[in-house]
């Protein structure tokens, strides 16, 4: 089947077409895709145990096992938790409103930085609001009567994350709200922030914890790029290689490391080949869509080349 009018080639058939809008996508789309992939197979087991006649069951058994508990002695025997969760809803609506948020924010995060970062970002933000909501429920004494028995599940503290960041980067860029009108990105990032923070009495607590959570780290990204320090980098970095171990598709990511006056004529030549499609790939994209699309890299890399 060829869908011509998408400009996406699903040759063949449906899935074949969706693994190849996989595989040729941003990890933008690729965390998107993993969250609703995550979402439609827990909706085909239920239906299969509520056919079977449990229907409660394969919900318990998810939650369990995807999940994060709140109690440290829990999370210790289900350590992987810490990383399912942030791919983990049951409800549609979840899914939709955090893949939504996503989807905005991490195009506008793919206009100033690279796709390695968002992942990390993704990730490491996860993590923050995971930690957080680890320490405060173990730590604070108004959790105490729901700490054996509370999960977090959902993407929400690693979409904050990125929300975060791009709000922290571009505070002043305005965007139009529906029924609100056009707004400061800072100003929204702070709406959101106090809404979670009058939340946390309420009955979805954890949810609003791990989103504050995300959310610091999304700014701590940004204070620490202004530093030039970056460990969304680095943190992709990771996930890309355990990726590539389980998919057996293993690629080698080969840079030259030699200065180059060491370098012989071959490798000379293969170096400037790969600077040169580099820069042109660059020059392509301002012409397609101005030099403010460039990520941060990018400008610093066409920079260099001009010195």
């Amino acid at each position: 089947m060829y869908y011509g009018n998408t400009g996406t080639h699903f040759s063949g058939n449906l899935w074949s077409g969706l693994k190849h809008s996989f595989r040729q996508g941003s990890s933008l789309t690729k965390l998107i895709y993993i969250n609703i992939g995550v979402f439609l197979f827990i909706k085909i087991v239920n239906a299969l145990f509520v056919l079977s006649g449990y229907p409660e069951t394969s919900y318990a058994i998810f939650l369990d096992n995807l999940g994060l508990p709140a109690y440290w002695g829990f999370f210790l025997y289900k350590p992987w938790t810490i990383i399912t969760y942030m791919f983990t809803h049951f409800s549609f609506f979840h899914l939709l409103f955090n893949m939504l948020w996503l989807y905005w924010f991490g195009s506008f995060f793919l206009n100033h930085f690279s796709r390695r970062e968002l992942t990390g970002v993704y990730f490491l933000g996860g993590f923050s609001g995971a930690l957080v909501y680890l320490l405060c429920y173990n730590l604070l004494p108004f959790f105490r009567t729901s700490l054996f028995h509370t999960t977090a599940i959902g993407a929400s503290a690693s979409v904050m994350a990125v929300v975060f960041a791009v709000c922290c980067y571009l505070p002043h860029q305005r965007i139009y709200v529906f029924l609100i009108g056009s707004i400061k990105l800072i100003h929204l990032a702070l709406f959101t922030a106090v809404i979670d923070l009058l939340s946390i009495p309420s009955a979805n607590a954890g949810g609003h914890i791990a989103h504050l959570g995300g959310a610091l780290f999304g700014c701590l990204f940004i204070v620490g790029i202004r530093h030039h320090l970056n460990p969304a980098r680095g943190a992709a970095s990771f996930f890309q290689k355990i990726g590539r171990l389980f998919s057996g598709s293993p690629r080698m990511d080969v840079r030259y490391r030699k200065p180059v006056s060491q370098m012989n004529d071959r490798e000379y030549n293969e170096y400037k080949k790969q600077k040169d499609e580099r820069i042109n790939k660059i020059l392509d994209k301002i012409s397609k869509s101005g030099y403010e699309s460039l990520t941060r890299e990018e400008k610093e890399i066409l920079f260099k080349s001009g010195k």
